[in-house]
């Protein structure tokens, strides 16, 4: 078991009598059925369904206060904030911005549960491997995490883990204002309920998923010796293809025009970030229609 402290990670909280009818109607996932000790993955989307900010959404015990925290990215807390508040209008609710005194905590590898974990505890939603996570008090969570009797690790470890399993991380592998839910794989990582009512964005969201219109993923690569660097453009012969995302130890993410990959394995060509080749593979988790000539994930 590896434990980190997320320093990049916020905690914005809401609470109130009109919290989940509130969220209903704004983000990606059902917030009516959901219950203290879930956790979901869901996203803030524009009118023209593009990722304003994506979360994990959890709910306290109503013993212990209750009310929803949102795991998000801490330069995003405030934005997010701001941005709930102008939807807010009458709603009976209070909209916080905790990032200052709390903080995240990440939890991975074997044997790893919620038993005996600090703060709120919540298995990540996206994907099981990833583990699970903690909402704790900021000041001394590297003491805090100390604890647990895990193997300490930082969070270029946790970054690796998660480029390893082939997950997208916003303001990274895409970009927040940028990008639609599909391009970046939470339609397969339980991010969108299709089943749900009317959001923000909803129509858009709901055509692609339809229509199958996504032509660019965020799609797990594979590479030897030197590292891509962020942002390299991808080529595929004298075509550009699509843009690299975070790599770490062989294992990279990049955003590609699958169209367009499709195209270049059935000319032969190879698919370079700069100077480095680079390999597409499909996750276990992945059921999108993948080009032929990617390989299996190893």
């Amino acid at each position: 078991m590896k434990v980190a402290v997320l320093p990049d990670r916020g905690v914005v909280k809401i609470a109130g009598d009109d919290t989940r009818k509130f969220l209903q109607g704004l983000l990606t996932t059902d917030m009516l059925n959901f219950h203290a000790g879930e956790a979901r993955f869901a996203a803030l989307l524009s009118p023209q369904g593009k990722i304003i900010a994506d979360f994990i959404v959890t709910e306290a015990p109503a013993a212990e206060g209750g009310g929803l925290f949102l795991d998000v990215s801490r330069a995003l807390a405030k934005p997010l904030v701001d941005k709930l508040n102008l939807y807010k209008l009458r709603a009976r609710l209070v909209i916080e911005d905790l990032s200052d005194t709390l903080g995240i905590l990440a939890v991975w590898g074997e044997s790893v549960s919620g038993t005996g974990l600090p703060g709120l505890a919540y298995p990540d939603p996206r994907l099981a491997a990833l583990g699970w996570r903690a909402i704790v008090a900021r000041r001394g969570a590297t003491e805090t995490a100390s604890t647990l009797g895990g193997v300490p690790a930082d969070a270029s470890d946790y970054e690796a883990h998660r480029i390893a399993l082939g997950i997208p991380r916003g303001g990274v592998d895409f970009g927040y204002g940028d990008a639609f839910p599909h391009e970046t794989d939470m339609d397969q990582l339980g991010g969108i309920d299709f089943a749900k009512g009317c959001y923000v964005g909803q129509e858009v969201v709901s055509r692609m998923e339809h229509r199958g219109s996504g032509r660019t993923r965020a799609v797990s690569v594979r590479y030897d010796g030197e590292t891509p660097s962020l942002g390299t453009t991808i080529t595929a012969g004298d075509r550009q293809i699509g843009t690299m995302g975070s790599a770490a130890n062989g294992h990279g993410l990049a955003l590609l025009r699958l169209d367009r990959v499709a195209e270049a394995f059935s000319r032969g060509d190879e698919l370079r970030a700069g100077s480095v080749t680079i390999n597409p593979v499909k996750p276990d988790w992945a059921h999108f229609a993948f080009p032929d000539g990617s390989k299996a994930a190893e």
